[in-house]
């Protein structure tokens, strides 16, 4: 999303005001100036001959007729002063409508107007936001890939009175329009962030229903059928005007020679039990060594909390794990492992239920400020609280002590799959499902989407920080949380704090954030620290989620309540990519527009923005150089969600080449190997290796 820029609302109404003097009096002088052309010239634009009499009087005739109200025949040769007087007054309260229509667009829609912005700039903006593509020279069209840039002089009006006139006149059955695929490097979708890459949009931004309705004119001075890339289409003629045919089939992006991205598949949540077993080895052997043939490069597997480490502190039980890393390495397939510190069950996709420690869960019963908690006093045991990150408080160790035996009884456990570079890289578990945010947004306590979610600070532990944090501001009645801050299902209009003025931007609001989201960066400083050290030497990640509903208001209150301190007016996740660059780790970013890529309706009353928020995300890690590998948020099996990951992941036209360093697979199951979905996946694969595919259409 891109960042306000330029003042307040009161700077841009005095801005307003003194541009309506400047332009008020150079308004004055080109009309006087206009006039006289008009004297000197004359009507047929030549120069009068010195002795036409006339010629002289038809002059005269005019001049009297523009300087006199009406027509009228006076020899006045200026408008009275009420008269102009008047017309300033009309031209301030223009203004004056058009700064206070800048400022809220500024302020409420995140549009990037500078503070002298025209009509032409607000319209401009507006177009962008639906999807047009604007250049500086005016010339407008549609950004969609099935629509073809206007050329040889053709403006956009006519490209679009025209496609309207092709879409009534000419028959369903054919598909009319051109469809251009990618466009070439110079051309760019305007971004809603400033010196920030958009990548072009691909065909698969649309529905099919939407693609086989797309159609453009062509006029004079535009391409020739003959001369088309589309050879063997035929061409029909309306009102002087091209109509191309063409196939309704759509060309896919030719990924050979793209670089290579590894493929990861994430095994499923079950494959060991809970007493450390490994689930039908035989089977998941087969699914490996289909796996393999098509060149998958490696898998990912979940190493739980609560069954390694079940019954007591210290006592650790890798055996099932053990057995399946070794299946793995005799298959050659390198292996991702994911440190999971939160419970398995209860969010969506969680076919098991695997708790934490049945140890931890019984210290959990005596002291239950050891989980969030909400401001209903509501417990959330899918994993610690922050609050204990540094209070020893289970059976005498710390938070951040349980984590780093964890991870260093591993690492020793495993040594030889470190060793043989077998094992490629640890991500650690830093919250909810394995991801640095807040629990804010809990099914069991009843949030749907697209609620905005509650604050989890109300331990003990974080209030005692809390506490702490207002104090040394000098502000000790700070020491709360928002008093009106909605409950999980809210919209943000319906609470006091997150809607457009509200206090989320006030005083107390912008010190409650920053306290509340810099718990988030410092949790995962403090981890991804014990983490370099417990595996060095071996590539450390981090997972984020994208929370993407309510992206389009000006508070983002989804993400504030998940820790993510985002408003339109400010970057959120620029000081956690800086955290993570410190330590040398990569992002995991789920690809957040796939839960909604068949389900447009659920966009709009959201104001959500799940491309708008992936780009902010991508681009905030490349800026600082973290390497990005990402996953599917929800299963896939169909090409335009494959194409869709594979945007992502090899954006085109992207001036300085960069690319995800790795994709998981959101994952291994019996429908992926259905002969169907295999082969699509197959495909996908190689189009992510930068293979050549010799069927490109679909």
């Amino acid at each position: 999303m891109q960042k306000l820029i330029g003042t307040g609302e009161e700077d841009d109404d005095e801005d307003v005001e003194m541009d309506v003097k400047e332009e008020d009096d150079e308004d004055e002088e080109n009309r006087e100036k206009h006039i006289a052309t008009q004297v000197m010239v004359g009507v047929d634009g030549g120069m009068p001959p010195s002795g036409s009499s006339n010629q002289f009087q038809h002059h005269q005739q005019i001049q009297e007729q523009v300087s006199t109200p009406g027509g009228g025949g006076g020899n006045r040769r200026c408008r009275p002063l009420e008269e102009k007087e008047r017309t300033k007054l009309r031209e301030r309260h223009r203004r004056a409508i058009t700064a206070r229509i800048l400022a809220g667009l500024r302020r409420h829609g995140n549009y990037n107007l500078r503070v002298r912005a025209d009509i032409n700039d607000v319209i401009a903006a507006l177009a962008r936001e639906a999807g047009w593509v604007v250049l500086p020279d005016g010339t407008t069209f549609p950004s969609r890939s099935q629509s073809s840039k206007p050329v040889g002089g053709t403006s956009a009006g006519m490209t679009s009175s025209s496609s309207h006139m092709a879409s009534q006149q000419t028959p369903p059955p054919v598909l009319r329009g051109v469809s251009s695929g990618y466009r070439s490097s110079m051309e760019y979708n305007s971004c809603r962030m400033k010196g920030v890459f958009v990548p072009t949009p691909s065909p698969y931004d649309l529905s099919p229903v939407a693609r086989s309705q797309t159609s453009v004119m062509v006029g004079d001075g535009g391409v020739q059928p003959e001369s088309h890339p589309l050879s063997g289409n035929s061409v029909d003629t309306l009102n002087d005007k091209q109509v191309v045919d063409i196939p309704s089939k759509l060309s896919e992006r030719n990924f050979a020679g793209t670089p290579y991205v590894p493929v990861y598949v994430m095994l499923p949540l079950g494959v060991i039990n809970m007493k450390c077993e490994l689930v039908d080895p035989d089977g998941l052997l087969k699914q490996l060594r289909t796996l393999k043939s098509v060149n998958v490069d490696g898998v990912m597997v979940d190493c739980w909390w609560g069954i390694v480490e079940a019954h007591a502190p210290l006592e650790y039980n890798w055996s099932g794990y053990r057995r399946l890393f070794q299946m793995i390495r005799e298959l050659k397939l390198k292996l991702q492992v994911v440190m999971s510190f939160h419970e398995c069950g209860g969010n969506v996709g969680d076919d098991v239920c695997i708790p934490l420690p049945h140890w931890v869960a019984e210290i959990g019963r005596h002291n239950p400020d050891i989980f969030f908690t909400d401001k209903e006093g509501r417990r959330n045991p899918e994993c610690l609280s922050w609050g204990i990150d540094k209070e020893r408080v289970l059976r005498g160790r710390t938070a951040l002590e349980v984590y780093f035996d964890y991870m260093r009884s591993f690492r020793i456990e495993f040594d030889d799959l470190f060793e043989d570079g077998i094992i490629s890289m640890i991500e650690v578990g830093l919250g909810p499902c394995g991801e640095l945010r807040f629990p804010s947004c809990p099914v069991k306590h009843g949030w749907r989407y697209p609620g905005i979610g509650e604050f989890q600070c109300y331990d003990q532990y974080l209030l005692k920080s809390l506490r702490k944090a207002a104090e040394a501001r000098g502000h000790s009645f700070w020491a709360r949380g928002p008093e009106n801050a909605g409950s999980y299902n809210s919209q943000p209009h319906e609470t006091g704090f997150f809607c457009d003025g509200g206090d989320y931007d006030g005083y107390y609001g912008r010190f409650f954030l920053n306290w509340y989201s810099q718990l988030l960066v410092s949790h995962g400083d403090r981890v991804l620290s014990l983490a370099k050290l417990a595996f060095e030497g071996t590539c450390i990640a981090a997972k984020l989620s994208g929370i993407y509903w309510w992206y389009k208001t000006a508070s983002h209150a989804a993400e504030l309540t998940a820790g993510f301190y985002n408003p339109c007016n400010r970057d959120g996740y620029a000081a956690i990519m800086a955290m993570l660059k410190k330590h040398g780790a990569a992002l995991n970013f789920a690809c957040a527009e796939l839960h909604i890529l068949n389900q447009h309706e659920d966009l709009a009353g959201a104001l959500a923005d799940p491309d708008g928020l992936t780009w902010q995300v991508l681009n905030a890690a490349w800026d600082v150089n973290v390497p990005i590998t990402t996953e599917n948020a929800l299963p896939c099996y169909g090409r335009i969600e494959y194409n869709k990951i594979l945007d992502n992941a090899k954006p085109l036209n992207d001036p300085d080449g960069r690319h995800l360093s790795s994709l998981i697979y959101l994952r291994l199951s019996t429908t992926l190997m259905d002969r169907q979905n295999f082969m699509e996946f197959e495909h996908f694969v190689k189009k992510m290796h930068g293979e050549a595919i010799l069927n490109l259409q679909v």
